[in-house]
């Protein structure tokens, strides 16, 4: 059964006015699903923009379409924040309901859907990689569409990913949620006052440690710095001020300062060892939701 691109049904327009199916026919179309706190997405995104960049004047349309894992996802500062701080320039369609989501029948971030000229599924892939065989298949259409065209090289962001190849994560530390709904016991502690919700735990007052042992050589993690709008947070690694293995968002103090609702980047570059992170934080209202890993 042949699958077309289903009317991108949103609550609002960023960098376009709204596009439909038939606004859209004729070129070839690649819907990028992301939700701007996954690390998986953030991974992504240059490839995506890249495409944007090389294509986009030959025939190919990117529409980023944003649907939120948390509630402050759908709070439309948080996002238009982060379109800038991303760099996207197309357009994107804020699917705060789900409903572009469910047409496509789709169940993972992040995902991306690529329709030929006339609207017809052509594939879908999720999560990250495969970056060849997207850019490949968006050359082969863009052709078709319009035979002769003269291709560009393929994109350098393309190339490096062909010459290094995916790293691995075999034997990282998994997905960590901390909320009630989907936290495992056992997987990180906390210490202070702290209450458990469905999406996150929150410091209600005093002085609160969140402790995570990890394998991983990067770490990161989902936080809202709570009514204020500002956070700051004591970053240990092994039980000392973490060093040279702090990621881009830690100070040299060791200090992490939070100004948004946003995933933050805690460890870069660590030994495949095991680890102790310990955040130290005494803001109330403070919020922590997932923590991400990678090699």
């Amino acid at each position: 059964m042949t699958v077309r691109l289903p009317p991108i049904t949103v609550e609002r327009w960023v960098n376009s006015p709204p596009l439909t199916p038939d606004d859209l026919h004729g070129r070839v179309v690649l819907v990028d699903i992301w939700e701007y706190t996954c690390v998986n997405w953030i991974r992504t995104a240059p490839y995506v923009k890249a495409w944007h960049r090389d294509y986009a004047d030959l025939g190919l349309s990117v529409v980023g379409v944003h649907a939120p894992e948390f509630a402050f996802g759908r709070h439309a500062a948080h996002i238009d924040r982060a379109i800038r701080d991303h760099g996207l320039t197309y357009p994107i369609a804020l699917d705060n309901r789900f409903t572009f989501w469910r047409a496509l029948r789709n169940d993972a971030w992040p995902a991306k859907y690529l329709f030929d000229a006339d609207g017809r599924l052509v594939d879908r892939w999720v999560g990250e990689g495969d970056y060849e065989r997207v850019e490949s298949e968006i050359r082969r259409l863009v052709e078709v569409r319009a035979p002769g065209t003269a291709l560009p090289p393929v994109s350098p962001e393309v190339t490096a990913f062909v010459t290094t190849g995916q790293p691995t994560y075999v034997g990282i530390t998994p997905e960590t949620y901390l909320g009630a709904d989907r936290a495992v016991p056992g997987t990180s502690t906390v210490a202070g006052d702290w209450r458990s919700e469905g999406e996150y735990v929150e410091l209600t007052g005093g002085s609160g440690e969140l402790v995570l042992p990890f394998t991983a050589g990067e770490v990161n993690l989902v936080v809202d710095p709570g009514p204020t709008g500002q956070a700051a947070i004591q970053v240990l690694l092994d039980g000392n001020p973490i060093g040279e293995e702090r990621g881009p968002d830690v100070d040299p103090d060791a200090v992490a300062r939070i100004d948004r609702a946003a995933m933050i980047r805690l460890v870069a570059d660590a030994s495949r060892v095991d680890h102790l992170l310990t955040l130290v934080t005494d803001r109330p209202g403070f919020r922590a939701y997932v923590f991400t890993f990678g090699p």
